[in-house]
Parts: C-alpha cells; structure tokens; sequence
C-alpha cells in the first residue's frame, strides 16, 4: 500500500498575459523542493484547474514532471463525465506520477451508493494509488463515513483529502487506520496531526513551506509544544491567504516575491485591495 504523508503543495497555475507560464511554474517547484516539502499537486482547485483545458492540465504536468521526480507528484483529476475521465486517466498514466487526487462528481450530488461505484470504476482502471479528495462545499454531495469505509477496502485507494468539515468523519478515519488521513483544511492542520493524521494538501504551504515542514518534523519527533508554537506562528498567514477566494491571496503573496504574475483566469479575480494591503503589510513585517 502506498504511503502519502507530510506536507503535498497544491501547485498554483501561473499566468502570464493569458498563457501558462511555464518557466515560473518550475521554478515555483523547484524553490518547494528546496524546502523539503514532500511533494506537489497538480491541477487542483487551487491550480485554477476548471480554468485550464485538458491538453493544458497536461503540459502543466509535464512541465511539474520536468523539474519534480514522479513520487512526488500527484495529479488531480475530476468531472462528471466516465468517457472523458477515462481518457485523462489514460493519458495521466502514460507519466510517472504518484497518485491521483479525485473529488466527487460535481454539481450532480449523487448517492452514496453511485460515489461508490464511480470511484470503485476509476481505481479499478488505474495504476496508481487514488487519493479521495471529500470537499462537500465544492462539489455538493457530503462522502459519508461508510462509503469511505467501503472505498478502503480497494487496494489503489489508499487515501483521503479530508475537507469534510467533520471532526468525528476525521477522528474515525485515523482511528480505523485504512486510509493516509491528508488535511485539506489548513486552519485544521494542527488538530488533524495531534490526531494522528498522516499531513497535509496545504495551499498556504506556498508561503513558508520550510516552517510547514519544520511542523511535521515536531510532530515525528513528539514535539508537541514546538509544533503548536509553529503553528500558531503560521496561523495568521494561513488566514491571510484564504481571506480571498483561493488562489488569490496566494498569488499576489507569490508576485511580490518576483516568482509570478499576480494573474488569475475568468472567472477567478485577483484579490481586493484591502487583503493585498493585509498581505503585504504581513510579509513585510515579518521580514523585519
């Protein structure tokens, strides 16, 4: 069974004048590196995924996989559509990436018994482990305990994204120990590793990802006072970055480091003036 723990970035997609930009994205990667994170997701919500076409997702990819070896890559992959799923499927596993991050199917809010199915249908078909990403609030349709339970029992699904706004789904997942047990919520990261939660898809991790890492460490170490102290050290930045709709906040952080344009694509806006003041204002200080 593989293992996915630590601290995974959900890669921003940078843009420039409309166009992916590619040079800033491996650069972006290869400055995660270098700050130990344990690796990278691509075309998630916070890649402004939605927004790019397939053949996009996967020149994205393939630029990540340039600069990123493959076990520390896990690519995203939704939609509510089998044919097209499969094709990307297809597609994704012609490259060397760790695993694949699926939510639900969208909008449609099928049962629990139809989640189950879909996902069952997908990891049958692929070759790398699935990690389930359970968002509710995106996609409309709450995965409930049981039917996590039962995609358990796959063997390629062997984790979970977990945004489920449930502390007993959290505790009950960790305690049943069948599925890595990844915080999708960045406000959550501490309770979740005190948990005994394996880490964490953290979008806010863009921003001092050696301090995100450094918590990990703590935590293996059982150095609870250093990590809580860590992390309430990152706390306000971490609201900071969600205090606009994500990737936002992030971006704008990212352009003043000279790493990107601050750019989103329709119909994603950059963030308001007040939060680029509140974002600057912070990394200034804290530079001091």
């Amino acid at each position: 069974m593989s293992s996915f723990s630590g601290i995974w970035v959900p890669l921003v997609t940078p843009f420039h004048q409309g166009e992916i930009d590619f040079t800033a994205l491996k650069s972006l990667c290869t400055r995660l590196l270098k700050r130990g994170v344990d690796g990278v997701v691509v075309c998630g919500t916070t890649g402004e995924a939605p927004m790019l076409t397939k053949e996009e997702q996967l020149q994205v990819l393939d630029a990540v996989l340039e600069v990123v070896p493959g076990q520390q890559v896990i690519m995203g992959l939704s939609g509510t559509h089998m044919p097209v799923i499969r094709a990307m499927q297809d597609a994704i596993s012609e490259r060397p990436v760790a695993g694949l991050l699926i939510p639900a199917p969208y909008y449609i809010r099928p049962s629990q018994a139809a989640l189950v199915t879909w996902f069952t249908e997908i990891a049958d078909h692929s070759t790398v482990p699935v990690v389930v990403y359970n968002i509710p609030y995106r996609t409309g349709v709450h995965m409930e305990l049981d039917t996590l339970r039962q995609l358990a029992k796959h063997p390629q699904i062997t984790a979970v994204k977990d945004c489920g706004g449930s502390i007993d789904l959290t505790l009950s997942l960790i305690a049943d120990g069948e599925l890595d047990v990844l915080c999708g919520e960045d406000v959550q990261i501490f309770s979740t590793l005190s948990l005994g939660g394996a880490g964490a898809i953290a979008a806010s991790s863009h921003i001092f990802p050696e301090e995100f890492v450094a918590l990990i460490k703590q935590f293996r170490e059982g150095n609870i006072v250093a990590a809580r102290k860590t992390f309430f050290g990152l706390l306000p930045m971490i609201r900071l970055m969600f205090s606009a709709p994500n990737p936002a906040a992030i971006k704008y952080a990212l352009s003043l480091d000279g790493l990107m344009d601050n750019e989103l694509r329709s119909p994603m806006l950059t963030a308001p003036e007040n939060v680029e003041t509140a974002v600057r204002d912070f990394l200034n200080q804290r530079s001091r």
